[in-house]
């Protein structure tokens, strides 16, 4: 289980950053998220371990979960405890890799995904897409309903994703969700405390 100062995990994209992404994710990671997913999928096996030796150090220094994203090989080479993977690719995993990953999670799209993820081994699960994103142009959300429906499914905490920000964080609580995946907001805002707080108090 993830245990955290915020019910925020930030999911990273560097093609959305104004400014340098290390100094971006040093924001991030002093405002103490419940994690920072490092997915940068785009990326060669070795550029993104590269990349995630510098994130998990700035993680690290402000006690913030790096949860790296895809890369099997690069975590385990970093000695990584934390990974989420793609449902086909966790079904791929062994329970000796397993066993590395303390913090493991995937992505689920339905109910019947989020039972196999926790039979799996996973610690968590991001449950997805809640509402209409510009992520996800012409998909409409899938609702709170589904997402109270994975939430019933499951023991293990479940983060939404899709579209949430201040005035619909509540709402997704309020369905059993643990909490809830941001991406363009961390990357995108202009003050990262003022961001993190305005999620906190609106989620209460």
């Amino acid at each position: 289980m993830i245990i955290y100062m915020s019910d925020i995990l930030c999911i990273t994209n560097r093609f959305l950053c104004k400014e340098n992404f290390l100094v971006r994710i040093e924001k991030i990671a002093s405002a103490h998220p419940a994690g920072i997913v490092l997915r940068e999928k785009d990326m060669t096996e070795d550029a993104y371990a590269e990349l995630a030796a510098a994130v998990m150090e700035l993680c690290k220094k402000h006690g913030v979960p790096c949860i790296l994203h895809s890369f099997v090989k690069a975590a385990k080479k970093l000695g990584s405890s934390s990974l989420h993977l793609p449902l086909p690719v966790l079904r791929s995993l062994s329970a000796e890799e397993k066993r590395l990953f303390p913090l493991l999670g995937t992505s689920c799209h339905s109910a019947e995904d989020a039972i196999e993820a926790e039979k799996l081994g996973c610690s968590y699960i991001i449950a997805g897409h809640i509402f209409d994103t510009d992520c996800k142009k012409g998909l409409p959300g899938r609702g709170l309903d589904f997402l109270q429906k994975i939430c019933e499914s499951v023991s293990i905490p479940v983060y939404a994703i899709g579209g949430i920000n201040s005035e619909n964080i509540k709402a997704v609580r309020k369905t059993g969700a643990s909490g809830a995946c941001v991406m363009s907001g961390t990357m995108l805002c202009n003050d990262v405390p003022t961001y993190f707080s305005q999620m906190q108090l609106s989620a209460k």
